[in-house]
């Protein structure tokens, strides 16, 4: 199963990926994860990478489409994978079909804008420990103090509503055009696209994947 997630912050993409990378017994692949193992491996690949960002570039689409190729090439990759984030621009999707990259499906976790920015502004953390909390769906026992030490939550920078705002504008800026590439591509026959609404917890959304796959794509899905 070789699948593509897409899915804006707070949506719940990485857990739903976890799920399915599981199921299918494929690995998680990020480009960022690409990049630093590498790097790290010093592949030839990994030091023109680290060239670029050393010196504040972005790496270009070429070099990441290489990377890319590489790890999919490797053992763990045989029955498949799961791209987390990646591609996110049309150049970086036609270079992906041009190198012989096929996918079975592309999965798409939408929510409203405003849902999400109640989800992700509403977060806590226990800055020593990393337990969060949720002032409306997860609440300390005591508002604004962990539950175990007393002491004070914090709201993460990220986790500000303009933060949260401006990151929703950035996805769906660079998304919405790639959502459209992958639809007219499932209209041609090359790919499934399945859009699955996460209004809802955990379980009913991973129901709502798998039934989905099981309709459209695999047989094993479940």
């Amino acid at each position: 199963m070789r699948i593509m997630m897409l899915g804006c912050p707070g949506a719940g993409k990485g857990t739903q990926a976890q799920f399915l990378c599981h199921h299918f017994s494929v690995p998680q692949i990020s480009t960022g994860d690409i990049l630093r193992a590498a790097i790290k491996n010093k592949t030839a690949l990994g030091l023109l990478a680290k060239e670029y960002i050393d010196s504040g570039s972005l790496v270009p689409d070429d070099v990441i489409i290489d990377v890319v190729k590489e790890r999919l090439s490797q053992a763990d990759c045989e029955k498949g994978f799961l791209l987390d984030g990646f591609p996110r621009t049309i150049a970086q999707a036609d270079a992906l079909i041009n190198a012989g990259v096929k996918l079975d499906c592309v999965i798409r976790i939408f929510l409203d804008d405003e849902i999400i920015v109640s989800r992700l502004s509403g977060r806590r953390v226990h800055e020593a420990s990393g337990r969060t909390y949720h002032v409306q769906f997860d609440a300390p026992k005591v508002d604004g103090v962990d539950d175990a030490t007393g002491e004070p939550l914090i709201q993460r920078k990220d986790d500000e509503e303009s933060v949260i705002r401006h990151r929703l504008k950035v996805y769906n800026n660079q998304t919405s055009p790639l959502i459209k590439f992958y639809q007219k591509q499932a209209e041609q026959g090359e790919v499934e696209f399945i859009d699955i609404l996460g209004d809802g917890d955990v379980s009913t959304v991973k129901t709502a994947i798998f039934k989905a796959l099981n309709e459209n794509v695999a047989s094993d899905a479940s």
